[in-house]
């Protein structure tokens, strides 16, 4: 038997058993080459750092602003949000005495079962998962946000996304549906930004307090460089964690509920604080409720709550939420996933939770 021959019959054909249920496999940009294509300006390098710095110092207890995380439940058209984010600018500016207000900018939905997953995933909302564009549509969005003087907040669901977009993030959440998730815990003990776990879905607040306290050690794990190579990343771990609660099989932002979440915080060792989501299970999933748990909210905060640290509000520029339907023209300034009030009704809960913040102020005079 010839050399060919026996070669031929030695190979071992991996073929049935390896990427069974793979369809297709395409290249994927590196973080480095899409960072050369849209590289951060100098204005919104300073931006990003000195705005961190600003919500560090909130969570530190040194500053007693209200951050406010407010925007679209997600991104779906450029033009849109911005021009969301150029009236939010308007409000931000006025009420930076009170508010430190960043830009929800949301690109990654997670999915009970199936759906459309953001921005990056399917930008065009057809199904085509020209992830690539994605990617390079989310990191052009954010520039041009950075560019008007807005910081944004995002949350962290890919793995991997990160590496093409967080430098440019001010602030970022794990969701419930990932805060148990060692992965993502991980993740946020690397990344740059203040981070904010979610109480689970069940309303159980024991999963991001674990949560804070592992994303505060160090770890080490695998990852992509943003030249695209696998390496072991080591973590310092990051201390600007804290807790978002968002409601579970009840609503949790009443007084009572505040008071178990610290308690439980200070059990383990953190800083007694929490910022409120006032969407999802803390408005039974009905969004113009956002408007009178923000009313209950604030008045906890102008009786001298300084445990409140924060606000999560989801606004865009018009109320309410719409399907995608093939052949149809969306409406605009709609939300395609969860339910948001209007910019018009955000203004005046903004304007609420300044005097709030006020008003907190004369109680520590």
């Amino acid at each position: 038997m010839n050399s060919s021959v026996s070669a031929a019959l030695t190979t071992h054909d991996s073929t049935r058993i390896d990427d069974t249920r793979i369809s297709a496999v395409r290249p994927l940009i590196t973080p480095a080459l899409l960072e050369e294509r849209l590289p951060i300006p100098a204005a919104a390098q300073a931006l990003v750092e000195a705005s961190r710095n600003a919500i560090s110092r909130v969570l530190q207890g040194q500053d007693d602003r209200l951050i406010v995380v407010v925007g679209p439940c997600s991104i779906h058209d450029h033009d849109q949000a911005m021009a969301y984010a150029a009236q939010l600018k308007t409000q931000a500016e006025a009420l930076s005495t009170e508010l430190l207000i960043v830009m929800r900018v949301y690109f990654e939905k997670p999915r009970t079962t199936v759906g459309w997953k953001g921005y990056i995933n399917d930008p065009h909302l057809d199904d085509s998962f020209a992830i690539n564009q994605g990617l390079e549509m989310a990191r052009r969005l954010l520039l041009d946000i950075l560019a008007l003087g807005l910081p944004v907040g995002t949350e962290f669901l890919d793995l991997l996304s990160p590496q093409f977009i967080s430098e440019l993030v001010s602030w970022g959440a794990i969701g419930a549906r990932t805060t148990e998730s060692q992965s993502h815990r991980q993740l946020a003990s690397g990344l740059s930004c203040p981070v904010g776990f979610k109480n689970g879905t069940d309303g159980a607040i024991k999963v991001a307090s674990d949560a804070i306290l592992a994303a505060r050690a160090a770890h080490a794990f695998m990852g992509m460089t943003k030249m695209g190579q696998a390496a072991i990343f080591e973590t310092r771990g990051n201390s600007d964690c804290h807790l978002i609660l968002r409601g579970g099989k009840q609503p949790n932002y009443a007084q009572a509920d505040i008071n178990a979440a610290c308690a439980l915080l200070q059990s383990a060792g953190l800083r007694e604080q929490v910022m409120i989501d006032l969407s999802h299970a803390n408005s039974s999933k009905q969004y113009q409720r956002q408007i009178s748990v923000a009313s209950e909210v604030a008045q906890q905060i102008a009786a001298g709550d300084q445990r409140i640290t924060g606000i999560m509000i989801e606004s865009h520029l018009n109320e309410g939420r719409q399907d995608i339907v093939a052949g149809q023209p969306l409406r605009y300034g709609v939300s395609i996933t969860d339910a948001c009030i209007s910019m018009e009704q955000t203004i005046p809960v903004l304007e609420q939770l300044a005097q709030a913040v006020r008003a907190r102020r004369q109680h520590t005079r």
